[in-house]
């Protein structure tokens, strides 16, 4: 029987913030529905990162400002994101996860899931942002690339925000192909089609940003004329994702119109890629998604893809998100010479 890894680890609970959409409970409802799925699953407690891997990413002046609040009794980093006495140790676990996530995906060939808090993608290499305090995907790849012997990391990022924080963390860097796709004109203001890398990273970020009400059919788009093309050319070692369910059809802080159909699509089609060019992964990251229904189907999805696969998925693009995805491969096409149609 085919399985997944989800990593999970009480301390992700106690990262209390209060009356707050990115609370504990939507790990509860999450992993209770995960735990009655019958799905493959081997559930796996992470250990904590070490500083140093935080800090390939982040500055440790701010590790140690946030390990500094947590220890203090908690605060506020930003008006949105909250540090509370175990934060600190909560974050900690969160990016232990990514790293050992990244070593069996690369030594043991395992796909994954992690169910961990506080979420990564905003968080920037000198502050936090948008819920986030350390950016766990970003630690992650850069673990790969700096300790594990991986020269290409492939990052999706379905979240309804766009990750600005893993974007800038690699966007001078050819190693790291960052494709997201999201709300335009929506927190945090970044993400826009001109953004696609600086210096020797020129060409390597892929940002398409969506009109309020897109779903499905813009996903499938992006991923066929896009990622597909991109990553078969980029040849990734490593694929990550950033797995947002904010962009699910119902979140309150969304905009987007994802189905379930649709996340599982998504991992599924990463996982065949994975599977045809002997990459490592999909290991997903979860980020944001405050309708804990929503979230807990959608998790689910996902991981009933890196298990069995995309499923059926007929969703056609409308004439704007074709339009907006034709924009965004011209744009790109000056570095990816003979990739792109």
């Amino acid at each position: 029987m085919a399985t997944a890894d989800v990593y999970f680890h009480p301390i992700f609970l106690e990262h209390d913030t209060g009356d707050h959409p990115e609370c504990a409970e939507r790990l509860v409802v999450a992993r209770r529905r995960l735990l009655q799925s019958g799905m493959g699953i081997e559930w796996i407690e992470p250990t904590p990162a070490e500083v140093e891997a935080v800090a390939r990413v982040h500055d440790s002046a701010y590790i140690r400002a946030v390990h500094r609040m947590a220890d203090a009794g908690g605060g506020s980093l930003d008006p949105d994101t909250v540090v509370s006495p175990l934060s600190y140790s909560a974050a900690m676990y969160a990016a232990g996860a990514g790293i050992q996530a990244v070593e069996r995906a690369l030594h043991g060939g395992r796909r994954s899931f992690l169910l961990v808090r506080p979420p990564g993608h905003h968080a920037r290499r000198e502050w936090a942002m948008g819920f986030c305090l350390f950016n766990n995907v970003a630690i992650a790849a850069a673990h790969a690339l700096e300790e594990l012997g991986v020269e290409r990391v492939l990052i999706v990022d379905w979240d309804v925000h766009h990750g600005n924080g893993t974007q800038e963390a690699f966007y001078d860097d050819p190693r790291v192909l960052y494709c997201s796709f999201h709300l335009g004109r929506h927190f945090p203001g970044t993400g826009s089609m001109d953004e696609i890398g600086v210096g020797r990273g020129l060409g390597y970020t892929a940002n398409l940003p969506l009109m309020h009400g897109a779903g499905d059919g813009a996903a499938s788009a992006f991923f066929s004329s896009v990622i597909g093309p991109l990553a078969e050319a980029f040849d990734p070692q490593l694929v990550l994702v950033s797995a947002g369910y904010d962009s699910g059809e119902g979140d309150p802080l969304g905009g987007l119109r994802l189905t379930r159909e649709a996340f599982r699509w998504m991992s599924g089609t990463l996982g065949g890629m994975c599977a045809r060019s002997g990459a490592a992964g999909p290991v997903c990251f979860l980020e944001g998604g405050y309708d804990t229904d929503v979230l807990a189907s959608g998790i689910e999805a996902t991981i009933e893809g890196l298990i069995e696969g995309p499923g059926e998925m007929s969703a056609q693009p409308t004439g704007a998100e074709a339009a907006a995805v034709e924009t965004l491969t011209r744009r790109l096409s000056a570095h990816w010479a003979g990739v792109l149609t």
